[in-house]
């Protein structure tokens, strides 16, 4: 009598010898409520060597990133019943990975509130998918950078170099002059390197208080993209986010 067929086999598992596919691929978590737009973007992450979990709530987003711990999260801000605010909370609960929200341009009091929950990037609906894959490409490798290198007394952007030990900045191999206060925001720009900061965010890292500072923050950047940038009418590395803040970049 001829045995029947045995249980199906899983693909990189053998009867008797059983061998795992490791794979290194970057698992990115899709969180959006809109079918058609993850459909897109899962194609798009895919096609780039991505492996793709994605979830049309806050529910479903929290319990896929608790039980599989994507390396990034794609979340809309905008999600019915559990907010994306809210799953951003429960996700850096967890574990701190990098975070992206996607967010339409008119939200702009939930993308302030996002990135100074601690969201690494925004990209604003209607947007390229494209775009969408190079900023998850750009966080990734801001993120392990980051994780493999210990922070430097000395970071250079471009022409723009700051050493925190002699509390000097130099700017393409000249020695800058700058105040206690543009040294600080400098620093802490060139520290999140590719990151909108919310004007929050600066006055607590720059460990500024009053709403006198607040009023005069912007005075300080252009104060300060004077004596850094080639031409402070159209900064290369200090650039602003309207309606949030700015950001540090990296010239192309």
């Amino acid at each position: 009598m001829s045995a029947g067929p045995g249980p199906a086999t899983a693909p990189g598992e053998t009867h008797g010898l059983v061998t795992t596919t490791i794979t290194t691929s970057p698992t990115v978590l899709l969180v959006d409520d809109e079918p058609a737009l993850i459909d897109v973007l899962e194609q798009y992450l895919r096609d780039d060597g991505f492996a793709v979990l994605r979830a049309g709530d806050g529910p479903a987003a929290v319990a896929l990133f608790k039980k599989h711990l994507p390396d990034l999260v794609l979340l809309d801000l905008n999600l019915p019943g559990v907010p994306g605010t809210e799953v951003l909370r429960q996700i850096r609960a967890v574990r701190d990975v990098p975070v992206i929200m996607l967010t339409a341009r008119v939200h702009e009091v939930d993308r302030v509130v996002g990135l100074e929950l601690g969201a690494d990037d925004y990209v604003g609906k209607p947007f390229s998918p494209r775009e969408v894959v190079a900023r998850v490409k750009s966080v990734l490798r801001r993120t392990r950078r980051g994780e493999s290198e210990a922070p430097p007394h000395e970071k250079r952007i471009g022409g723009i170099t700051i050493d925190t030990l002699a509390h000097e900045v130099h700017v393409d191999g000249k020695l800058a002059t700058l105040t206690p206060t543009q040294f600080k925001i400098l620093d802490v720009l060139m520290s999140h390197v590719g990151q909108t900061l919310t004007r929050d965010q600066l006055l607590q890292r720059v460990n500024a208080e009053g709403d006198a500072f607040d009023r005069t923050l912007d005075r300080h950047i252009a104060n300060l993209r004077a004596r850094v940038e080639p031409d402070s009418a159209n900064p290369r590395y200090i650039v602003t986010v309207f309606g949030v803040g700015y950001k540090m970049v990296e010239p192309s």
